[in-house]
């Protein structure tokens, strides 16, 4: 049976099948392999490279000593799953019910892959903007769904409000919201937010929101979720993880937050992906999520000062930007420099400057990819004397 399609594009780090069956990798692992042998500065890849906050990781080594090692609950732990639905409320007066409105999960990644494969027939159409978190494609694919997308233009990244009226139909199973999105840092507009619920409501449509950089958003603004909006509660599936707030991209511990009937739905499928982890672990989020506002304050703080250091320096060496809202990256065009092809400018930088970052056009089809070719993403959520040096290198690029 030929593999064809967004699935030939797997997720961070895996391997492709091509068209003639054999294997290659992913512009993310070639790029990491690439760091590693040149002995350049990894900003390609979005993890820190420090520890999250002190009282997270002392729950979790807590929780192996006390022998918490063995499979939780399929649905999670209860700790867990009180301690999300608090959170909601918290931070967005919502109400869940931890016992059946909150879903434990590999990361957010099997979150979306087990919403997906259980709620999209075949030859239902799901949208997504695009670029996207490259796992959409390659899960939309394998659950047979048709893939649609609305490109995200100007340097703000924001959707056309048109061009997502023509992309909605009733053939339209699932909308995912990815926001604050990933790779362009974009935080949506609340007149896109509106029409999104409006639209899921004319074509009976599921919104499913992937949130995972919620608590890094810049500015002085907050993340404003879907789920708030009139209408938006019972159709949206909300999805988020403890990965990028406490630094612990490892532990892949996310959530699934829904109406009773679809995470029912979800946890049928969950439970034959990984049907449960990360035991000592939950707890450990649990304890994180209930950090004060202090915590949360200073980490967008941290942030915000990184987000800017790595930005005045790429402007320094000539790259031509607009500063993320939100997230761990800066999407920088390297037109400026000369360099028309994001992937080759890619390929060339770790021996040009010692840094290495990805293409934005691995994150779209290859119909629309042209129109993102000469832009590539940094990571900034990397320590800042790390920082300082890409910056220093990166000055060399200047014509």
């Amino acid at each position: 049976m030929a593999v064809q399609g967004s699935w030939q594009r797997a997720a961070h780090g895996a391997l492709l099948l091509g068209a003639d069956g054999s294997v290659s990798k992913t512009i993310f692992a070639e790029m990491t392999e690439l760091a590693v042998r040149t002995g350049a500065i990894n900003l390609g890849q979005g993890f820190p490279d420090y520890d999250g906050p002190r009282e997270v990781l002392e729950v979790a080594r807590q929780s192996i000593a006390e022998g918490l090692n063995q499979y939780p609950p399929g649905i999670g732990m209860p700790v867990l799953r009180q301690a999300i639905a608090e959170h909601q409320k918290r931070f967005y007066g919502l109400d869940y019910d931890p016992d059946t409105e909150v879903l434990v999960t590999a990361g957010a990644t099997e979150a979306l892959a087990a919403t997906i494969l259980a709620l999209v027939d075949e030859g239902d159409e799901v949208l997504t903007f695009e670029p996207f978190y490259d796992a959409y494609g390659a899960v939309i694919e394998l659950g047979r769904g048709v893939h649609r997308t609305v490109p995200l233009r100007g340097a703000d990244f924001q959707p056309d409000s048109e061009e997502l009226r023509a992309a909605v139909s009733d053939r339209t199973r699932l909308i995912i919201v990815n926001d604050p999105h990933n790779p362009t840092g974009m935080v949506l507009s609340p007149e896109i937010r509106q029409l999104l619920v409006e639209l899921a409501e004319r074509h009976d449509a599921v919104l499913v929101t992937d949130e995972v950089y919620e608590h890094l958003v810049y500015g002085g603004e907050r993340h404003v979720p879907l789920t708030t909006l009139p209408g938006a509660r019972e159709r949206t599936v909300s999805i988020s993880s403890g990965g990028k707030t406490f630094n612990t991209t490892g532990w892949k511990i996310g959530w699934i937050t829904a109406p009773a009937e679809l995470v029912r739905a979800i946890l049928a499928v969950k439970q034959f992906l990984t049907f449960v982890n990360g035991g000592p672990f939950q707890p450990a989020i649990a304890a994180g999520l209930r950090l004060p506002d202090s915590f949360f304050q200073e980490l967008v703080a941290d942030l915000e000062r990184k987000r800017d250091l790595l930005a005045s320096g790429l402007e320094a060496a000539g790259f031509r930007l607009s500063l993320p809202a939100a997230g761990y990256f800066v999407v920088a065009d390297a037109a400026p420099l000369g360099y028309e092809d994001g992937a080759e400018f890619c390929r060339r930088l770790p021996e040009l400057a010692g840094v290495a970052a990805v293409p934005i056009s691995a994150f779209c089809h290859a119909e629309l990819a042209g129109q993102y070719r000469s832009l590539v993403r940094f990571a900034f959520c990397k320590r800042m004397d790390v920082l300082e040096q890409a910056a220093t290198q990166l000055a060399g690029l200047r014509p």
